[in-house]
């Protein structure tokens, strides 16, 4: 499955602020980001790619918590060679959901970050 945020233009720091809803069919699989800058005359140029590794995630969802203080860490997940955090990333309990915000660096690319924060959300069938 591919999603596509809308294009920001003249901007070299964009913000998206966007919520986009992605099915997961396995949670053991990694969800592959790339961004693109935006060309009117040629083919799109390729600004980097990331990964993001949902499985910490979900073992956090599978605790089976209850009622955490809001902002309580559930669990810390540490910049690896294996991952593409910059820094360190926490899954946070709030009003009964957990979040997860990452600072993820982009690979192929001389330098770049995308900030991202995911969330479960139960979809009716």
């Amino acid at each position: 499955m591919k999603l596509k945020t809308r294009v920001i233009k003249n901007n070299c720091n964009p913000e998206w602020n966007e919520e986009l809803t992605l099915t997961i069919r396995d949670a053991k699989s990694l969800i592959h980001l790339t961004v693109y800058d935006k060309d009117t005359f040629s083919v799109d140029d390729k600004m980097g790619d990331a990964e993001i590794d949902i499985k910490p995630y979900m073992q956090s969802l599978n605790m089976g918590l209850n009622k955490l203080p809001n902002g309580c860490a559930v669990k810390r997940v540490l910049p690896s060679r294996s991952n593409c955090l910059a820094e360190e990333s926490s899954c946070i309990w709030h009003n009964g959901n957990i979040t997860q915000e990452m600072i993820l660096r982009l690979r192929n690319v001389e330098c770049g970050e995308v900030v991202v924060e995911i969330e479960w959300v139960d979809i009716p069938s």
